[in-house]
């Protein structure tokens, strides 16, 4: 017996801690408002680089030498910090991994702000518009209840793989350091990373790297989400509608809500005074109840604790450069 359950001895449970506690804030406290943040810094970084470099010629060049400084600074920079803390005391590298983790996931915000949208739409259409406004990229002047609810469950999707799901992925691989980058790029792409006139070529480099950042948690994701919900047989859905969308990763977890609420994503949307044709998720057009933002919601909760659940035996087996 003890031969069985020697790996289990082997495990290093304590290294946990700074994980489980950040991972623990971010559910009891979300991003609560007020707060200074990371991201925040990132993005007055990436608005003085994009304002000094974006012009005149050579835009893909510039954006590309921005992109590389930032994210390898960020991954450096982290890199220092947490090895001074561990030299001066490792309670403090643990103290700092703790606030990292904190900020870096946003589970709770997330779910948070995609009740507030059907909370809002229920009171009045110029509510939810507004809502749902502050969590999507898209015009929402005249968009209709239908579309104000598929907007908010589009994002609850593809947020969990790219505010939950990938950076706990990128901790596993390279520890608060690689959470930290991903930040930077999904930061960076979601300021520069536009096909439009003026970022088609200057944010091309961010876009791209973030697509590398997140091909494989997009899919863990989608998976995921079909698993937990009891779904699995629907996993060909994926290979049918997981790669039809612009992006190379955001139609994974789209697809994957749709399989499971047997419902359909996508469509036109007006992006910056444009009109962009986005092909549609799944075949079953229908209303949305607050019961699919229920089972949204669940499905969002599950595979979070599942991959929160991976990280720890990855952190316990002193597998991630911490």
């Amino acid at each position: 017996m003890d031969m069985l359950f020697w790996p289990l001895y082997m495990m290093h449970w304590f290294r946990t801690l700074p994980f489980l506690t950040g991972w623990f804030l971010d559910r009891l406290l979300g991003d609560p408002e007020g707060w200074t943040h990371p991201v925040i810094w990132f993005g007055k970084w990436i608005a003085a680089g994009e304002r000094k470099l974006n012009n005149s010629a050579n835009r893909f060049m510039k954006g590309t030498f921005l992109a590389i400084l930032l994210t390898g600074g960020t991954f450096t920079g982290c890199y220092l910090l947490l090895l001074i803390t561990r030299n001066i005391h490792p309670l403090l590298a643990d103290v700092l991994i703790t606030i990292g983790v904190f900020y870096c996931l946003a589970g709770k915000t997330l779910i948070k702000e995609v009740k507030n949208v059907f909370e809002a739409v229920e009171r009045n259409l110029e509510d939810g518009r507004k809502q749902v406004g502050r969590i999507v990229g898209r015009d929402t002047s005249e968009l209709s209840e239908h579309e104000i609810k598929t907007a908010a469950l589009e994002t609850l999707s593809e947020n969990l793989s790219d505010g939950v799901i990938a950076p706990m992925f990128w901790f596993a691989l390279l520890g608060l350091p690689g959470m930290m980058t991903y930040k930077m790029v999904n930061t960076l792409d979601s300021m520069i990373g536009y096909r439009n006139e003026r970022y088609k070529d200057f944010g091309c480099a961010a876009a791209k790297i973030d697509d590398m950042a997140n091909y494989l948690p997009a899919r863990i994701t989608a998976y995921l989400m079909l698993a937990v919900s009891g779904n699995w047989n629907k996993r060909m859905f994926l290979a049918e509608f997981g790669n039809v969308h612009a992006s190379p990763n955001a139609g994974y977890p789209e697809a994957a809500l749709a399989a499971i609420l047997d419902c359909r994503f996508g469509g036109p949307h007006a992006y910056f005074g444009e009109i962009v044709e986005k092909p549609y998720i799944g075949t079953n057009e229908r209303l949305f109840t607050i019961n699919d933002l229920h089972t949204a919601i669940r499905v969002n909760n599950k595979t979070e604790v599942i991959m929160g659940m991976i990280i720890c035996l990855i952190v316990a087996l002193n597998l991630i450069p911490l």
